[in-house]
């Protein structure tokens, strides 16, 4: 962790819905004058998309159904916690994207399913903000909680979860619900091991909670909507969290245990608001105060 240069990390899986939370973040940079820089955890994959698909051959035929992007191995989680590091340290580091589809390859000019060259961070930011599969990881081999300064999981239901993957990756990369059912299969094994064991770490979680029936999530024809859902928001530490003023401010909202409240679901941009703008402002007034 670093007073002088803080990183933030927000960690989910695919479908999870990382990139609308965020959304909320970059309107709380905006609104607060904050210089962010952003990495996203795709750009620390250890393999293009054809790189990928040679390598999963290569491990099934060795008996291995494993094996997927959610795996340790198959990420440059090395890399990722030199980058923390040395953000931390000296508010310097590089990235580089992941191009997934036609839409970024025009942007880049670079093919999809392949990285653009490495580039160094702008200067003068005020944090570092990370958003991927692996943002909390602690293993035998790095330890990336212990460098961010404020984590953030976001973890709805699994079957939730799965459908907002199988709409999007039908929607968006034109797969079908069977290959989409595949992928979930074979990232079961590192979903467990390997994803889930950081949201005990992670400072806030948010968990989106649909109060309609979503038994079968792979024939699920819409995604529940905000206004049918839940969203359960837990605290790893509550010492210095107001619940009073947050139950008041939200309306329909309760606390459901010492450490956590439960918000409709279509006030979840209003909570991230009030809860995390003020943890944001904290931090870069430290940094410039060291």
């Amino acid at each position: 962790m670093s007073k002088k240069h803080p990183i933030i990390a927000v960690t989910g899986s695919s479908g999870a819905g990382t990139s609308t939370v965020k959304h909320t973040f970059d309107q709380i940079f905006r609104r607060e004058g904050v210089t962010a820089v952003s990495i996203e955890g795709d750009a620390f994959h250890r393999y293009n998309r054809a790189a990928m698909k040679a390598e999963l051959d290569r491990r099934y035929a060795a008996g291995d159904m494993t094996f997927s992007h959610f795996s340790f191995e198959a990420n440059e989680l090395g890399e990722l916690q030199r980058v923390f590091r040395e953000y931390g340290e000296t508010g310097t580091g590089k990235t580089r994207t992941y191009v997934h589809d036609a839409s970024e390859a025009e942007k880049t000019g670079v093919a999809p399913g392949n990285f653009t060259e490495w580039a160094p961070f702008p200067d003068d930011s005020d944090l570092l903000f990370y958003e991927g599969l692996h943002g909390s990881v602690v293993n035998d081999e790095v330890n990336l909680a212990e460098l961010a300064d404020l984590k953030i999981g976001v973890v709805p239901v699994i079957n939730l979860e799965w459908i907002q993957k199988i709409h999007r990756d039908r929607a968006t990369r034109g797969y079908t619900t069977e290959a989409v059912t595949d992928v979930i299969l074979r990232r079961m094994h590192a979903y467990v091991h390997c994803i889930t064991p950081q949201f005990t770490r992670t400072d806030i979680n948010f968990q989106r909670v649909p109060v309609v029936d979503t038994s079968n999530p792979f024939i699920a024809r819409w995604i529940p909507t905000a206004d049918e859902s839940l969203v359960v928001i837990r605290f790893r530490n509550p010492r210095g969290i107001d619940f009073p003023y947050l139950t008041s401010m939200i309306h329909g909202s309760w606390m459901s245990r010492a450490n956590s409240i439960v918000i409709p679901g279509n006030k979840l941009d209003l909570a991230m608001q009030l809860i995390l703008t003020p943890l944001i402002e904290r931090l870069v007034r430290e940094s410039k105060r060291a």
